[in-house]
């Protein structure tokens, strides 16, 4: 399946929110476990800007899971 980059940018950003949320963590929580600033990780959540992989992983390291769990998302 074939996304547009806007599309990705936005639904990985509403999977890392989604898993935020699943772990009772608050914004400024998982930024300070994931060693980023919140704004950085706010503007992921709302698709607002194309994040590096490694902050994708870096994200996924602080909920304690795959990056491949946050990317998944991508084949649905």
């Amino acid at each position: 399946m074939s996304h547009d980059k806007d599309m990705v940018v936005k639904l990985i950003g509403e999977r890392v929110r989604k898993l935020r949320i699943d772990n009772q963590l608050t914004l400024e929580n998982l930024a300070f476990k994931a060693d980023m600033d919140y704004t950085q990780l706010s503007r992921i959540e709302l698709g607002k800007i194309n994040t590096s992989l490694f902050q994708i992983h870096k994200i996924a390291s602080a909920l304690e899971i795959s990056t491949a769990a946050i990317l998944n998302v991508l084949d649905k």
